[in-house]
Order: structure tokens, then sequence, then C-alpha cells
């Protein structure tokens, strides 16, 4: 006797499992789509660097030299000086246009630019150690004489006030390297500079009759010029 297998039935039968297989597939897929996975970028590993916010960037920006940002926000004055204030850089001549050389009187840039002139045919070279200076650069300088020598009638042998300092005024320089201020202390009358102070071979200052008559006598120190009292 010969035994006959349902086939059409058992095809049937496995053609609807695939079908019900190929539509769970179908129904995660549309799931996944409609339900995106987070942004990596506000999802933080243990060894992902923090978000910053806007106001610790803007904490961390660098600052303007000259200025210190406090906790209110406004800029505020400190000790920081640069060329703006009369710091000079380094091999500035009476020729320069830096503000240190650029903010002296006019009379006693020209007298400096001619005294270079005479000295170069010597082959001395004058370079500007300090000119012009702004009252924070001078009082800064003053701070630090005072922290130098132990107290203010001290530092004043040396340092004016911001009130009452020629450099702040525009009226004094200071020339090196030391050669070159020999040299104008021994010819600087004739082009009416002359030297100040006996304590300071560098410093000179516009004095038109030295021309004529030679140059005054110096004091000892700044502390004793009337005209910084």
């Amino acid at each position: 006797m010969v035994t006959h297998t349902p086939v059409r039935r058992t095809s049937r039968l496995t053609l609807i499992a695939v079908l019900l297989v190929l539509l769970a597939i179908g129904i995660g897929l549309i799931g996944a789509v409609r339900s995106p996975s987070p942004s990596p970028s506000r999802t933080l590993l243990p060894w992902s660097p923090q978000v910053t916010s806007d106001a610790t960037t803007a904490s961390s920006a660098p600052r303007k030299a000259g200025t210190d940002v406090h906790d209110d926000g406004a800029d505020q004055e400190d000790d920081v000086v640069d060329e703006e204030d009369g710091v000079v850089p380094d091999g500035t001549t009476v020729f320069s246009s830096a503000p240190a050389v650029a903010r002296l009187h006019p009379a006693l840039r020209s007298a400096l630019r001619r005294a270079a002139d005479g000295a170069s045919q010597d082959g001395v070279r004058f370079e500007v150690n300090s000119g012009w200076r702004s009252p924070a650069y001078q009082e800064q300088l003053l701070r630090e004489a005072v922290a130098k020598y132990g107290s203010q009638e001290k530092a004043a042998r040396w340092v004016a006030t911001p009130q009452t300092s020629p450099h702040v005024s525009g009226d004094a320089v200071d020339v090196g390297p030391s050669f070159a201020a020999k040299w104008l202390g021994k010819h600087g009358a004739a082009y009416g500079l002359c030297r100040v102070y006996d304590n300071e071979p560098w410093h000179f200052e516009l004095r038109p009759d030295a021309v004529r008559d030679g140059c005054p006598g110096r004091y000892a120190n700044p502390s004793q010029d009337p005209r910084l009292q």
C-alpha cells in the first residue's frame, strides 16, 4: 500500500511562517526609525570631555594686556604696562617711532637726534633706555623702588612720583649704553642737553642756555631737586 504525504498543506504552513517572520522584522525597523538613539553629543561616557558652557569659555579666553577681568565683568587696570606706556623695546634709538621717543617734548627729541648725528661721527650710537612714561608706568617703577630700597624716602633718590617726574611730562631721557651716555655727558652742552643728577649719568634733560653758558650744576640725586618736591 502506498502512503501519500500531504505536501500542499505543509507548503502552506511554511509560507505562512516565513510571512510572519518578515512582518516581525518590518515592524522592528519601523520602530527603530520612529525612536532614534540619543545624540552622541549629549551622551557623556566616562572618558568623554565635559561639555563647556559659554560662561566657562568666556572666563578662559585670553585677556587684554593691561586689564584684569573681575567677577563683576568690569575691566580694571592692573600692573601690566607695555610699549604704549613707554616701555622701551631693546635697541630703540632716538630716531624710533616708539611712544617712549615719539612722546618726548619735540625740542628735546630734536636735540637728541642732532646729538646722535654728531656722536655717529665718532662711531657712537645712542640708544634710549627710557624716555616718556605714562603715569601708570611711573607709579609701577616707584613701587618697585620702594620695595627694593625699603622706604619711600630712599626710593626718592632714584624714582620720582608720577606727578613730578620729568619722564611723565616728556622732558627727560635715559641714554645708553654707558659709553654713549659718557659721550653725551661730555658733548651734550653743545646741543643743549645736560646731565641733571650725579647718581644718574644716563639721565639727560634739555637746557637750551647750555649752548651758550654750559650746563648748570647738578643735584646729588632726584630727592635734592626742588622740582620734584
